[in-house]
């Protein structure tokens, strides 16, 4: 279908696009590394969900993989896109960490009494460079860190203080946190000093549009600024649209996407997937509709913006999943779907499920309970 002689794509069309462009179509072999790159990182506010974000897209794909990567440093969890925690290459880290500090300071702005200049009556340019040397000479927890902001800083608020530190100092969570099966207290350590190189002080949007097109398009402008947090994206894309491709959803509204993306037929199968907690997937577009049906939206949703595991079903989402670990030995996986579903479809969940559960296994095996729909 065409307007005007701008293709059409409706919400089945979108949603096969980003399941290709997000490897949920069919399980690939390829180095995590590689999809990290793909992906521009994978969300990790909880600790497994880049294993399990990496479980659902890659085959064969085993925990041990990203944790070596984290130990020896060629990915790193850090603050990026909207200013939330992701786990990512170190060399886009470094390439791409300071398009988030907009964001930041936007942060700084509505959780302190920050004027652009000074924080707490400090200077932001003084903490900043006393914030970096303490968590330079040994990572250090938020709790630490505020600790020793206050013993700087008397009579100041610690709590202001120690913040902007962590949103405006680049750093990164350093392992044994977010290493699967051992975990630990988030500690933080500058950017420079974990990797031994400072992060690009000026990094060029332009480079990040396609990036993001190729791994979530074709998407509208909105799309891209929700997903980035940044706000002035119109601008970018018009000076790259002679290189882009511009199509139409059913709303009328512009989608732009890069040449030779995959578009497969609306019609193209797909099979029953659970995305980690936090999904990309799910979370970079201004208008969800392309995964999340409107009228489960707000099953999704919660107060202190927790976003669950969820079930793809025909490429949509049709329920929640979580492993919940009692004890020693102990863990259930426990699967929620919103509708009852045809028996081809309860069997793939089924065989998911248990694929799930086997990767989840850790000192003990992990039971599969799939409740009844509703």
């Amino acid at each position: 279908m065409s307007t005007s002689g701008v293709q059409v794509l409706g919400t089945r069309a979108l949603n096969r696009a980003l399941l290709a462009r997000q490897l949920l179509l069919e399980r690939v072999r390829r180095p995590a590394l590689d999809v990290l790159t793909h992906l521009v990182g994978l969300q990790a506010q909880a600790p497994d969900a880049p294993y399990f974000g990496l479980w659902s897209r890659l085959a064969g794909f085993r925990p041990g993989e990203l944790a070596g990567l984290l130990r020896e440093r060629s990915a790193v969890r850090a603050t990026m896109m909207r200013g939330t925690l992701h786990a990512v290459t170190s060399a886009d880290c470094l390439a791409l960490r300071m398009l988030a500090q907009p964001t930041m300071e936007r942060a700084v702005r509505t959780n302190t009494d920050y004027d652009g200049q000074r924080v707490a009556g400090v200077p932001v340019a003084e903490l900043l460079a006393v914030g970096a040397e303490l968590l330079t000479e040994a990572p250090r927890t938020p709790a630490e860190l505020r600790a020793l902001c206050a013993a700087r800083w008397p009579g100041h608020d610690p709590g202001w203080v120690s913040y902007t530190v962590r949103a405006l100092v680049p750093t990164v969570q350093v392992p044994p946190r977010g290493i699967w099966g051992v975990g630990g207290l988030a500690r933080l350590s500058p950017v420079r000093a974990w990797l031994g190189q400072p992060v690009h002080p000026d990094p060029d949007p332009d480079g990040l549009v396609p990036r993001y097109l190729a791994a979530f398009g074709p998407a509208t402008a909105a799309d891209l600024a929700t997903w980035s947090g940044r706000t002035a994206v119109r601008p970018v894309l018009e000076r790259l649209r002679p290189q882009l491709r511009v199509f139409a959803d059913e709303h009328g509204r512009e989608l732009f996407d890069v040449p030779g993306a995959p578009l497969p037929p609306a019609d193209t199968a797909a099979p029953v997937r659970l995305l980690a907690p936090y999904d990309n997937a799910l979370l970079a577009h201004a208008d969800r509709a392309r995964v999340v049906p409107e009228e489960y939206r707000a099953r999704l949703l919660s107060k202190n913006g927790i976003v669950p595991g969820t079930v793809l079903v025909d490429g949509f989402v049709q329920g929640t999943w979580d492993v919940s670990r009692p004890g020693r030995g102990q863990a259930r996986l426990t699967v929620r779907p919103f509708r009852p579903l045809t028996a081809q479809q309860a069997g793939q969940l089924s065989d998911e499920a248990a694929s799930a559960a086997e990767f989840a296994a850790r000192d003990g095996p992990v039971e599969v309970a799939i409740e009844e729909a509703g």
